[in-house]
């Protein structure tokens, strides 16, 4: 399980270490940097598939997505006796993302490249990478640790393996040296960050994939785009949990039922809802039944992940959904560890009084702005979870 999440850099994310549970709520004012947070955490991820450069170029490229506030803000410009001014640069620009957990850290620094002969002079370079045992990085903790394109890695002994030059520096070291023959644990840490799995606003418009018929075949995990709901929801019936299935769907509509139609081998999803003559089917369901129905395929999966990530799972559902949503968010904390980003303060609440019910750690963030920069609400500086960047 994650312990701390850590930003740098990014965005309104200037410099912030976050405590993680096995549930945590982030929820904050619009602005305030919850959809920056979601991003970075997605960042993060793409590294590990050597996808971190073209998601940064999705978003404008390093230049658009690195913190555009000076490099510290002073006490006289918090109180208002001076004006935010430039300030000189004492330490190298980078974006930085990490994590610690229970077993395993991974701390990354992209920066700019040094400029030479290319076209290319905006693809962020990784500076900095490490992976380490325990809480943080420290030299007897180092697993593998790269600067620049010199990767080491442990050997047997607890010495280091050196490769000199064996990487580019736009690829991450947890994507190209994950070998289980070279350091197993890094290939542990990056099968485990590829796991990660995140849902955010699936389309629910007429053109939706998810009210198309499609062919069926076992579907453990619902895709991104819900396309194969009613796959996902058979597997879930056949060989997952038929009757929390059931309950989901009996909490928010009290006396319906789906029905999951096979029509020369395209699954077709039949919503039976109580005093109507003819089931409903996916084409017909309102955006918020049909959001919900997703959600619900979302969070009993069979193959739960290392850890869940929901962005807004409250958009364009009726307050009257909230509850139900509530416990299948809960419920599914139980299975894997889960972030909720959200401003619903309904849905916030909901969801702690029944992860109470459940004896499940349940942490409530509350990020604010200050003078463009993303905190967490009443964090000290004593309360930061310890975390320190590897230098580069």
């Amino acid at each position: 399980m994650l312990n701390t999440l850590a930003v740098a850099n990014y965005r309104s994310l200037r410099d912030l270490v976050l405590p993680l549970s096995r549930l945590t709520l982030v929820t904050g004012a619009n602005g305030s940097g919850k959809s920056s947070l979601y991003r970075a955490l997605r960042l993060l991820a793409e590294a590990s598939r050597n996808g971190a450069v073209a998601a940064l170029a999705r978003e404008g490229g390093l230049p658009s997505t690195l913190w555009a506030g000076p490099e510290t803000i002073g006490r006289a410009v918090r109180e208002g006796r001076e004006p935010v001014r430039g300030t000189v640069r004492t330490k190298p620009v980078g974006l930085r993302l990490g994590f610690a957990g229970d077993e395993f850290g991974y701390a990354l620094d992209l920066g700019f490249p040094v400029p030479g002969e290319t076209l290319f002079n905006l693809d962020p370079e990784f500076k900095r990478e490490c992976v380490w045992a325990g809480p943080g990085p420290r030299p007897s903790t180092l697993l593998a640790d790269r600067a620049g394109p010199v990767v080491r890695t442990r050997d047997q002994t607890g010495g280091w393996a050196e490769d000199t030059d064996s990487i580019r520096l736009t690829d991450s070291m947890i994507s190209e040296f994950a070998d289980p023959r070279r350091c197993p644990e890094l290939l542990m840490v990056r099968e485990r960050v590829r796991s990660w799995r995140f849902y955010d606003h699936f389309r629910t418009d007429v053109e939706a994939p998810a009210r198309q018929a499609r062919i069926g075949t076992r579907t453990l995990v619902l895709g991104h785009d819900g396309a194969d709901l009613a796959a996902a929801l058979a597997t879930i019936r056949e060989i997952g949990d038929s009757d929390a299935l059931h309950n989901a769907v009996d909490n928010a509509f009290p006396q319906s039922r789906l029905e999951i139609a096979n029509v020369e081998g395209r699954f077709e999803l039949r919503f039976h809802q109580h005093g109507l003559l003819r089931p409903l089917g996916a084409a017909e369901l309102s955006d918020g039944t049909l959001r919900y129905l997703l959600w619900v395929a979302a969070l009993l999966t069979p193959r739960p992940p290392e850890l869940l990530v929901l962005n807004e799972p409250e958009t364009s559902l009726h307050p009257d959904l909230l509850p139900a949503l509530a416990g299948l968010i809960a419920t599914a904390a139980m299975r894997t560890q889960l972030i909720v980003v959200s401003h619903a303060q309904s849905l916030m609440r909901a969801i702690e009084a029944v992860a109470g019910e459940l004896d499940t750690k349940v942490a409530t963030l509350a990020l604010r702005k200050e003078f463009g920069e993303t905190t967490l609400d009443g964090q000290g500086q004593l309360d930061r979870p310890s975390w320190h960047w590897p230098k580069r």
